[in-house]
């Protein structure tokens, strides 16, 4: 007799779905061919009920993990905190650029209760909570999601002392020690004698409580390594237009290695974790459910702010790591780093009281201070120094921003155009998938173009040879 692999209604009542349309997004799964057996599939349906963040990009079961962070079909008891009837004030740049959904996002966030001020950046586009792009100030509160799931997610640059000319002669090696010394990709890490070491990982931190001291090994793991979706290592050239005082670098262009990742799984972990305190300690509306925040004199805010800080400490750490084996396999010396984060809280001053500034894929950008601001895999980056405008929270944008989301580049772009246009360019690529096609990102020199009030450029990132991860993973 044929043993029945269906999962009804019953079974998943039983493991604790509510009878609402979540039951029906659940049921879809099953006319899937997954390849699973009916105990392999119960085992992630009650997996996702109580770990949604950790399947958002799953290929099964993504869409129902989705719908369960968005409370759809969830019932609504409790007592919840209203918003505002009034927003606060929120400045927004490149308005022309900016999907209507990040636009909806953004006035939702500036309705909380303790929202102080706004701000959109031009690669602005939807996420979960805050948009990407998002900039939100608020009073004694932390938002998880307004920080983002890759906590600590950042940019650093070296620049070399090898002229660009340089490069052509050099690119066979380039490109060995960039496979060598690189590993991308969701659950990828270094084993064995492959550890790098590092005074992170001695940091009281992994001390706070059992959760994150069982992080360690992992962070040990994946130390040096580089995240999915649109993280990347690569070398291009670096142009000089004048020479600037501050870096002590003369006109001209240079050798240079910029590197794009966070904090990988500690990060990810710590995010999904304290967004689910978040949410069960602050029940907002059904449209800001994804905004829910703590309180900094609470414990769980005190906790979750100290391993913000540790994640992004560590994400620091990785590109620490891969930097400094580059920098040995090719045997040179580097005339100047620049390192900036995104996806990150800080306790800074606005109007002349202390605020938590989140900047959810945003740069800091306060006066004086250097960041890097990507364009794609075959558009130019920029090497930025910020101009402390109040009215952006003192921020810019963190790269192009997509124009087309991941599911529609799979779908519509094709892998002969991609090469055509990487060719046209002269960019060798390594890894990557359709997601990450330049098409799918905005034009970086529009973007740029609509944040001059922000920004001043100090030099541009020309990508040469690109590694990605290659395996479908999503760490963005």
């Amino acid at each position: 007799m044929k043993q029945n692999t269906q999962i009804n209604g019953n079974d998943l009542i039983a493991l604790g779905y509510p009878e609402t349309a979540l039951l029906g997004i659940a049921l879809k799964i099953n006319k899937k061919r997954t390849g699973l057996t009916k105990v392999e599939m119960l085992a992630h349906y009650k997996m996702v009920l109580t770990q949604a963040e950790d399947y958002i990009n799953h290929n099964v079961f993504g869409k129902l993990a989705t719908a369960i962070i968005e409370g759809v079909g969830q019932h609504v008891e409790e007592e919840v905190i209203p918003l505002r009837e009034e927003a606060v004030g929120y400045s927004v740049y490149g308005s022309d650029y900016i999907e209507e959904g990040a636009i909806r996002q953004m006035e939702t966030a500036v309705k909380l209760p303790v929202a102080v001020a706004g701000a959109l950046m031009p690669d602005a586009h939807q996420g979960y909570g805050l948009p990407i792009g998002g900039v939100l100030a608020t009073e004694n509160a932390v938002i998880p999601y307004g920080v983002g799931v890759d906590i600590g997610c950042r940019m650093a640059l070296s620049i070399f002392d090898i002229k660009g000319i340089e490069f052509y002669g050099m690119e066979a090696l380039l490109k060995e020690q960039l496979v060598k010394h690189t590993k991308f990709g969701a659950g990828h890490g270094f084993h064995g004698q492959y550890k790098a070491e590092h005074d992170i990982l001695d940091r009281g931190e992994f001390n706070l409580n059992p959760f994150i001291k069982n992080l360690q090994d992992k962070a040990w793991e994946q130390l040096g390594s580089s995240g999915g979706g649109n993280h990347f290592v690569e070398w291009g050239l670096m142009e000089f237009m004048e020479r600037d005082e501050v870096l002590n670098i003369e006109k001209g262009t240079y050798l240079a290695l910029l590197t794009h990742s966070g904090s990988r799984g500690m990060g990810a972990t710590i995010a999904g974790r304290y967004t689910q305190i978040a949410k069960e300690q602050c029940k907002l509306p059904y449209e800001a459910k994804n905004l829910a925040y703590l309180d900094m004199n609470s414990e769980a805010g005190q906790e979750y702010w100290a391993l913000m800080n540790l994640a992004g400490d560590y994400a620091s750490a990785c590109h620490e790591v891969i930097h400094a084996k580059l920098t040995q396999a090719i045997g040179a010396e580097v005339l100047a780093k620049v390192e900036n984060h995104h996806n990150f809280a800080w306790k800074e001053m606005y109007q002349g009281k202390e605020v938590i500034v989140h900047r959810k894929g945003a740069t800091p950008a306060s006066k004086g201070v250097m960041g890097i601001i990507p364009g794609s895999m075959t558009a130019p980056g920029f090497l930025v120094r910020g101009k402390g405008e109040e009215e952006a929270l003192n921020s810019a944008s963190h790269g192009a921003g997509r124009q087309m989301s991941r599911t529609q580049a799979i779908k519509t772009l094709k892998s002969s155009d991609i090469k055509a246009v990487l060719s046209d360019h002269g960019v060798e690529l390594i890894g990557a998938g359709k997601d990450e096609a330049p098409m799918a990102y905005k034009d970086i020199h529009q973007v740029m173009a609509a944040q001059g009030d922000l920004v001043d450029v100090v030099a541009m990132f020309t990508p040469k040879i690109v590694r990605m991860a290659d395996d479908g993973s999503r760490e963005d």
